[in-house]
């Protein structure tokens, strides 16, 4: 079955840091662009970062993580991360990874969310 799973969404103070994980089953992480994207309640769902597949490895992010956020793959465990630092209250919402860097993509994991608030 191919699917993706979000993880390591919580609740932060201003300032701090979580790692979101995208764990893939049925796919080659690796042979796909995997999107980060964040939606919150009356707004379409944004880009926030994206890893290009195997042989292309450019990383695009949204001008307000850059610096911030880092998008990282290990092709041994199949899995994506999103290492995002110093957060601020805007970054909160549900965070899903895909398997494009557009909303286009036709896999996508479940969620998972993240609330900066002090």
């Amino acid at each position: 079955q191919v699917q993706l799973v979000e993880s390591g969404g919580g609740l932060v103070q201003p300032g701090g840091s979580l790692r979101l994980s995208c764990a893939a089953s049925g796919f080659d992480l690796e042979d796909y662009d995997i999107g980060w994207f964040r939606q919150v309640p009356g707004r379409e769902r944004q880009s926030v970062s994206c890893i290009r597949s195997r042989g292309y490895d450019t990383t695009l992010y949204l001008d307000s993580v850059r610096g911030r956020f880092t998008v990282s793959r290990d092709s041994a465990k199949n899995t994506v991360y999103l290492a995002m630092n110093d957060l601020k209250p805007e970054d909160s919402g549900v965070y899903y990874c895909a398997s494009n860097c557009n909303t286009d993509a036709t896999v996508w994991g479940q969620g998972t969310q993240v609330t900066v608030s002090s």
